[in-house]
């Protein structure tokens, strides 16, 4: 059975706004709760093995971006085949997660969460340069174009999309226009701006053994 989106911040003691909105709201669970499930208030905690605190990180990134275990493995096996490279493996897993479309429309405050925007794209809401797509894993590039499908604009999801994007900040590599609710990369994503709530270099040691 799948866990609660709530139950996974709880255990991992860290708000990994999976709900979006409610989130950052009185409601989220991380408020009423910050101890693991199925744990008492008070409860001393173990210390981790090595292994585990690996473990742990890797599943705090992987439920950030709403991946499966296959589809999260794929991305850390293609940078891992870089090393070796001058390149910053941390930043090119970044910038792979970053430029799928599914985070692209979330960061774009067309979605509340990674998991709405993949149904949202799954039903063909979003053209890319003129082409609809409704592949969620689609990696966009610089000068990519991102907008609604015409009509999507009047759905009920967007009622509020004015109001509740003033309190979002978008990434500097989107160029977004607010009234169109269309965007454009401009840029290649950075870790600062990303903020992924995991020690990345401790999430390739884990899939290295």
């Amino acid at each position: 059975m799948k866990e609660n989106s709530c139950k996974i911040c709880r255990r991992f003691g860290q708000k990994l706004f999976l709900k979006g909105e409610r989130c950052s709201s009185p409601k989220c669970a991380m408020i009423k709760r910050s101890y693991p499930p199925g744990q008492k208030k008070k409860r001393r905690t173990r210390s981790m093995s090595e292994y585990n605190k690996e473990l742990r990180e890797k599943q705090k990134l992987r439920n950030w971006y709403n991946l499966k275990e296959h589809q999260f493995k794929k991305y850390i096996k293609e940078v891992l085949t870089k090393r070796g490279k001058t390149i910053n493996l941390s930043l090119e897993l970044i910038k792979k997660l970053e430029k799928r479309l599914d985070n692209v429309i979330f960061r774009m405050n067309l979605a509340k969460s990674r998991k709405e925007a993949r149904q949202l794209i799954s039903h063909s809401y979003f053209l890319i340069n003129g082409k609809e797509i409704n592949i969620p894993s689609f990696e966009v590039k610089k000068g990519d174009i991102i907008c609604l499908r015409k009509g999507k604009k009047d759905k009920n999801i967007f009622k509020d999309f004015l109001t509740s994007s003033q309190k979002i900040q978008i990434p500097s590599w989107i160029q977004f226009n607010i009234k169109k609710m269309e965007g454009k990369i401009i840029a290649e994503p950075s870790l600062e701006e990303a903020l992924p709530p995991a020690e990345i270099l401790s999430v390739f040691e884990f899939y290295s053994k």
